[in-house]
């Protein structure tokens, strides 16, 4: 899952974690995380419906095109 980390240098990470921000913040940052990942989706989903609304009024022109020969 993380390429060549192991769980001991993971509980290690999430130890320096707690320490550095201490744990009522923790979940602040974790929610805050999520909303990002959330926001980041959902604009990926818009640019993907974009693209194929445009794709398909290509494909409609290019059919135009063809069946007025």
């Amino acid at each position: 899952m993380f390429g060549n980390i192991g769980t001991g240098e993971i509980i290690l990470i999430l130890l320096i974690i707690l320490i550095l921000f201490g744990a009522k913040k923790i979940p602040e940052l974790a929610q805050g995380l999520g909303k990002g990942i959330r926001e980041f989706k959902k604009a990926m989903s818009d640019v993907e419906d974009e693209i194929k609304k445009e794709t398909n009024k290509i494909e409609d022109k290019s059919e135009k095109s063809e069946n007025t020969k």
